[in-house]
């Protein structure tokens, strides 16, 4: 029978009384909650000790309970994590395949900064101006060791210009088009090079003979050569700057002098035109034939302090310089005086007997 099917069911309280209940039955019960607080705290100091010695009999025991649960929870992180790795390594061999190609494209980069700051590093002596170019063929046919490269006349190549990469000299230009030039390398059978060795600055011809180490011709002087000179260009008959390097010196099978040439470090791709003909362009001829004294013309006016200095130092030089010559004319009269003979005495005439 439902609660308002009895006899309770026509019971109406007022709300007012009914939260005054409520507030009372509250009041005991704080009340009531103190006095046994101070009762409990009464207890705990009689047995404080026996609760203590539990309580260190207890923790033990917990953690004996507690271990397992601690356990399952490790494992669950070591499965959970076990997945995640996963999920983390398919991820990151995306990602590594996603950056493999940049990764090459910054190496190869990476290769040609390097190359490009060697070659600006190369400098000769006396400077000379350069154009940089690519390798874009090689030659076949008769010109077997030739290259063609990207640039031309229209950037300043001529005919005979000496081509060199990061390494060292390797050949010159024997053609040119406004915008392609074709390069003779220095191991082709009609290359010749005059050079010179390092040591003991001996003269030679570089000789090339279709292999990769040309030939040492020509070499001046008793033991000028010996394997590991290092072989530069000499300058002689004005088609090469004096000192670009080209190679080092090794002995042949068949017993001839050759060159280990230092452009075969790296491959040929990149390299730089010396815009060189000869020497005459790296001076004014006018200048060189210039009188001795013609930059006198070009001095500046003296300030008035120095041309005073100027004209006492020349007053100087007179006064001595007359000084000089009155000295000399003195000496030279006595000189005169001592040198002449003595007068001879005037006899008496003679008196009339």
């Amino acid at each position: 029978m439902a609660f308002r099917d009895g006899p309770f069911e026509n019971l109406k309280v007022p709300l007012a009384w009914t939260a005054a209940a409520m507030i009372g039955a509250g009041l005991v019960a704080a009340t009531l909650l103190l006095i046994a607080d101070g009762k409990t705290r009464e207890a705990q100091d009689r047995f404080g000790p026996v609760r203590a010695g539990f309580t260190m009999g207890a923790g033990p025991v917990g953690g004996l309970f507690a271990a397992p649960v601690r356990w399952t929870g490790h494992v669950t992180d070591y499965i959970g994590g076990y997945f995640n790795a996963v999920e983390e390594n398919r991820r990151l061999r995306a990602q590594v395949a996603e950056l493999q190609p940049w990764r090459d494209q910054a190496i190869a980069l990476k290769n040609v900064n390097a190359r490009y700051e060697a070659m600006l590093g190369l400098r000769t002596e006396p400077p000379v101006a350069m154009a940089t170019a690519r390798s874009i063929s090689e030659a076949r046919g008769p010109f077997v060791n030739a290259r063609l490269i990207d640039a031309g006349s229209g950037r300043g190549v001529r005919v005979g210009n000496p081509v060199i990469n990061e390494h060292g000299l390797v050949g010159r230009v024997v053609g040119v088009s406004p915008t392609v030039s074709r390069v003779l390398l220095i191991t082709d059978v009609s290359s010749r090079i005059p050079v010179l060795i390092d040591r003991s600055d001996a003269r030679a011809m570089l000789t090339g003979d279709g292999s990769g180490n040309p030939r040492l011709e020509y070499v001046r002087g008793q033991d000028s050569v010996r394997s590991g000179d290092r072989v530069l260009s000499s300058g002689d008959g004005g088609g090469i700057p004096r000192g670009v390097p080209i190679g080092v010196v090794a002995k042949g099978v068949d017993g001839s002098w050759r060159v280990k040439l230092f452009s075969d470090r790296g491959a040929i791709d990149y390299v730089r035109v010396m815009l060189f003909e000869d020497f005459g362009q790296l001076a004014d001829p006018e200048a060189l034939n210039a009188p001795p004294l013609a930059a006198l013309d070009t001095a500046p006016p003296p300030s008035p302090e120095q041309a005073a200095s100027i004209a006492d130092a020349q007053a100087r030089r007179q006064a001595a310089a007359q000084q000089a010559a009155q000295d000399a004319a003195r000496r030279a009269a006595a000189a005169a005086t001592a040198a002449a003979p003595p007068p001879q005495p005037t006899p008496a005439p003679e008196q009339p007997t």
